[in-house]
């Protein structure tokens, strides 16, 4: 199977409710396993605010209606896009340990532009930008697993 067969393959199984697969020829065995304990633990980690409101803002905005900060970045993020995950995987800032990270808080990128790399089932997808702008926050952990359309960053277009 090519690299995008298994990504639309992944993509499929994400919206569907299947949470197994496995499929064997002759040439490869593959297993496909949707992990739902990754995102419930994502979203009750203490160690990492930043991330659980930014992932139950996306998914019910009444929670973080109630925090004390986030009326204020409510207001805030009216005007910036997100950048969504477009797969299931582990999210990484950079190539590897050493490297600099592909973008930083105040960066500014362009469309196409590599944001981050998604690892998923061993192979490294670099994450490239859909819009031109600032970015203004990062809303995901380095090293975190993230699911299919989860906002990773917000970026003002007019900056």
């Amino acid at each position: 199977m090519k690299p995008k067969e298994i990504q639309e393959l992944i993509d499929f199984i994400s919206n569907s409710g299947l949470a197994e697969v496995k499929i064997e020829t002759d040439e490869f065995k593959l297993s496909i396993k949707k992990n739902s304990e990754a995102s419930v633990s994502q979203s009750h980690a203490p160690s990492a605010p930043a991330p659980a409101p930014a992932a139950t803002n996306a998914a019910d905005p009444s929670p973080a209606a109630s925090a004390p900060s986030a009326p204020k970045a409510e207001d805030d993020t009216s005007n910036y896009v997100e950048v969504k995950s477009p797969m299931i995987g582990t999210f990484y800032r950079s190539a590897n340990p050493e490297s600099d990270p592909f973008a930083n808080v105040g960066d500014s990128i362009k469309a196409g532009q590599t944001v981050c790399i998604i690892e998923a089932m061993k192979l490294f997808n670099e994450i490239e930008s859909e819009v031109s702008g600032k970015i203004v926050k990062i809303l995901v952990e380095n090293a975190s697993p993230v699911e299919y359309d989860q906002p990773l960053f917000l970026v003002d277009p007019a900056g």
